[in-house]
């Protein structure tokens, strides 16, 4: 390994960013110059960051500047868009930057629908590829070390980073590389190999040894800190990476220390101090010796070693000729100091030097929410403003309707239609009558229906989800680690709760109008009919010509223009109020930036009471106009109804006509309620299929993250062990295969009652017996008479069990396979096996019998002594030579 340590790279699947980004672009902002701009910034993103991931980057500082600027546009980016599992759902894969595919520790990789999870490993690479960067670095070279240094801070500092905000940024327990354990003792790397480059450079400059060994300490202490961190941490160690590591830190920690204390020998013995000088030196070789003894394949301190040497006997020699100076313990030398020349790189947005916003003109998503609650806030203000307007003329015209006026005025004749019930049928057969309000009336259900439909699909779509989440979590349990679709899915749940209520209360207002309606339509029809048929439907009373010119009919006249100029004002007005217009943008970037938060409830109501605050006057004013005026008409009706003569045919007379005058204003707010009603439901329907569209999109990217968590759960399940573990028999182990010949068949001895011990060498192979005929055909007078050959052999004792070669016996079977001895070709140490008669064919000699209990084969070499026999058991191979 190399003698500065660099960190692996993390790896990343594709994924594209245009589709959702480009969606939902085209939903949030109208078209126009501004949309098209940003969907284009989206199709550079997506560009970005394939350079950055999509392929190997080299060790160069060009490598790095395109990771840190797709870091500081995600940084950017995120305020601005709504990433969120229930919202842009982009689900993003990282590998384990150092597990290889097995199971040392963590998940060999996470998805996670967070763009704070991209964030994090974005800026793992870039600390990583900071530190391979540093590692190239010519340690000879100052720029090269000022280069060094720089990089490894910079990496310090952004795994320090990471290990602040991982856990916040994401919403499961991470991968093993990027837990907070892992990534701090990873910074603490970092800044312990930036202070060893301190060091490096201070000796090349040749500074004071006294400035030296301070370095060089401090560093020894950060790669301590390191190599503690490494070992009490239980997963670190599982990772192949760190146990190459922890050498490394050990030693050097050893070769830090070493140096502080070669240094600090030369600074004593600037001040004369032989001893301490001896005493330091003779430190740092005990700890050089421990590196290369213990660490010599990672690090190489052959040259520390030989200047420390060098030193420490010139060093002796001259304390022993010259100065005679005690040499101290090692624990007696005072405590050399320590200068910390690093520090971890702050993490501050942008990193890079070109970093230029792709969507610098799109607000963030604080301001984008505060303006939607402000232009919420402002809306309620201009509909309570024209709400009171429109219902002070309602008032109007009912109090007048129930007055008769101005019909009252104009039919002082008794025989005509009033000029004002004239106008108000003909107003009504130009807005198209009955047909057109009995048309708006069809239609609403329809767009009822459609819009109930619209909810209810993407309803069941979240519920069908659900349901099937559900069933894999109860199937799979704990394995099931992702979040539940039951708490994704409540902000959508309730939205679509919001969208019901909405509905409901629609349907109500409907029928209140239906009911409206039924109620006036008879007197509606009567005004569209012709000007005859309408005439002959108004009965006629007494002329009341008498009234004509007289004062009280100029005054009401006169009070009912000014009435008229009061709504036409409203009119106006109503037109000013909607048409004010206000930027919040600019106020709440202003406060965003100032605070770093946004009061959006205070600066809305300031500002809208600023714009609006003379409006609401005005239309107070009018509304007291008009209620002075209403007072004197009604006086001055009384009045006029006084002087009016009575009878039946003018009280009928004057009921039809208030019924029309009622109509007419009835017709004119049903109509107007019934087009508000088909816009109100034509605009829901584009929310709701907006609706639709995220509930289409979360449902989908659930569906592809279960297919992807699926897979891995059968993989593992393929990985896991069918049975648990169990102990192999001993005959079923194959030793290992020796180096020239075939592998021997498995020998097992068993010797019942006896302490398992090491199995015996057998001796060399004894030579064949040499026997003459005579002594072959010799009856010795111990053995039986010979008699013709018999098919059955004499009977003997039961043989004891084998103790030896060739033939094996089976651990865990009863019993072994016996073989006839008399062919056994290994006949040795075997003292109580006798041998059986060879049945051979008439006329040959056959072997000896057995001998008594206890005496020799005749002919055959005898046994040595069981302490030498032992001694050759342990000499002599186990199986025969060839």
């Amino acid at each position: 390994m190399a003698t500065f340590i660099s960190v692996p790279l993390k790896k990343s699947s594709e994924v594209d960013l245009v589709k959702p980004l480009s969606k939902y672009i085209t939903v949030t902002y109208p078209a126009g110059e501004d949309q098209t701009e940003y969907i284009r910034a989206v199709e550079e993103l997506n560009k970005l960051r394939k350079n950055a991931l999509g392929r190997p980057l080299d060790k160069h500082d060009s490598s790095l500047e395109i990771l840190l600027r797709y870091y500081d546009q995600l940084c950017a980016l995120e305020p601005k868009f709504p990433f969120s599992e229930n919202q842009i759902c982009l689900s993003f894969t990282w590998k384990d930057a150092f597990d290889k595919g097995s199971l040392f520790g963590g998940s060999v990789k996470l998805s996670l629908a967070s763009l704070g999870y991209e964030k994090t490993c974005v800026l793992f690479n870039c600390a990583a590829l900071a530190s391979q960067i540093a590692a190239e670095q010519n340690m000879d070279n100052d720029e090269c070390l000022k280069t060094a240094a720089k990089y490894y801070q910079l990496a310090s500092g952004a795994f320090s980073h990471i290990k602040d905000t991982v856990l916040s940024a994401l919403s499961r327990e991470p991968t093993m590389d990027i837990c907070p354990e892992t990534v701090g003792t990873l910074s603490l790397i970092m800044l312990a190999q930036a202070q060893e480059v301190f060091f490096l450079k201070a000796t090349s400059d040749k500074m004071k040894d006294a400035v030296i060994a301070k370095l060089a300490n401090q560093a020894a202490d950060f790669y301590g800190d390191a190599f503690k961190q490494c070992q009490y941490k239980d997963n670190l160690p599982k990772y192949f990476y760190f146990q190459e590591v922890l050498p490394v830190l050990a030693a050097k920690h050893c070769i830090m220390q070493a140096n502080a204390e070669l240094h600090q020998s030369a600074l004593a013995k600037q001040k004369k101090h032989f001893g301490e000088e001896i005493a330091r030196l003779q430190h740092a070789l005990e700890l050089v010796k421990t590196v290369a003894s213990r660490y010599d394949e990672y690090v190489s301190v052959k040259d520390l070693m030989d200047k420390i040497n060098r030193a420490l006997t010139a060093a002796k020699k001259d304390n022993d000729f010259i100065y005679h100076d005690r040499v101290p313990e090692v624990k007696d030398l005072e405590q050399i100091g320590k200068a910390a020349l690093v520090k971890a790189t702050a993490i501050t947005p942008p990193l890079s030097q070109k970093f230029t916003d792709l969507f610098e003109k799109m607000v963030p998503m604080a301001v984008q929410q505060s303006m939607s609650v402000y232009g919420q806030r402002k809306a309620e203000t201009v509909n309570r403003l024209v709400g009171t307007m429109r219902e002070a003329t309602n008032l109007c015209n009912g109090v007048l309707a129930s007055l008769n006026l101005p019909a009252a005025l104009e039919d002082l004749s008794g025989d005509s239609v009033p000029q004002s019930i004239v106008e108000k049928a003909r107003s009504i057969v130009e807005k198209g009558g009955l047909q057109s309000i009995e048309q708006l009336i069809r239609d609403l259900p329809e767009l009822l229906t459609r819009n109930r439909e619209i909810l209810d699909e993407s309803l069941k779509m979240l519920d069908d989800e659900e349901s099937t989440d559900n069933e894999l979590r109860g199937k799979f349990n704990q394995r099931w680690n992702r979040t539940p679709s039951g708490d994704l899915y409540k902000p959508l749940r309730i939205e679509g709760t919001n969208f019901r209520n909405v509905l409901d209360k629609a349907v109500q207002a409907d029928q209140v109008v239906r009911d409206r309606y039924n109620a006036h339509c008879d007197m509606i029809a009567l005004l569209c009919k012709p000007p005859s048929e309408l005439s002959a439907a108004i009965p006629s009373a007494n002329p009341t010509k008498t009234l004509q010119g007289s004062e009280i009919v100029n005054v009401l006249r006169s009070q009912l223009a000014q009435l008229e100029e009061v709504k036409k004002e409203r009119e106006t007005l109503e037109g000013e109020i909607k048409a004010v217009t206000f930027d919040m943008s600019v106020t709440f970037l202003t406060a965003l930036a100032q605070d770093g938060a946004i009061n959006e409830e205070q600066l809305s109501l300031t500002q809208l009471d600023k714009l609006y605050g003379s409006y609401n006057e005005r239309v107070q004013a009018s509304l007291r106009s008009q209620e002075e005026l209403l007072g004197q008409v009604q006086v001055s009706h009384q009045e006029f109804s006084s002087l009016k003569q009575s009878n039946t045919e003018g009280h009928q007379r004057e009921e039809i006509l208030k019924k029309l005058a009622s109509a007419h204003d009835s017709y004119i707010e049903i109509s107007n309620n019934l087009r508000e009603g088909t816009k109100f439901y034509n605009d829901l329907t584009e929310i709701l299929l907006k609706f639709q569209n995220k509930c289409s999109d979360i449902v989908f990217a659930r569906k592809t993250e279960r297919d992807e968590l699926l897979k891995e759960l059968q993989q593992s399940i393929a990985r896991e062990p069918s049975a648990p573990s169990f102990n192999v028999p001993a005959y079923q182990s194959t030793p290992a295969a020796p180096v020239a010949g075939p592998t021997p068949a498995p020998r097992t001895v068993f010797q019942p009652q006896q302490q398992p011990q090491p199995k015996p060498q057998p001796p060399s192979r004894p030579p064949p017996p040499n026997i003459t005929p005579q002594a072959a055909s010799a009856t010795p007078t111990h053995a039986p008479a010979v008699g013709p050959p018999t098919n059955n052999p004499p009977p003997m004792a039961p043989l004891p069990q084998a103790q030896g070669p060739p033939y094996p016996t089976y651990q865990g079977y009863p019993g072994f396979y016996q073989v006839p001895m008399g062919y056994n070709p290994y006949p040795y140490n075997m003292p109580n096996m006798g041998y059986m008669p060879f049945q051979g064919a008439p006329g040959q000699g056959g072997y000896p019998g057995a001998p008594p209990a206890g005496q020799p084969y005749a002919g055959y070499p005898q046994q040595p002594p069981p302490q030498q026999q032992q001694q050759q058991q342990q000499q002599q191979p186990y199986y025969p030579q060839q």
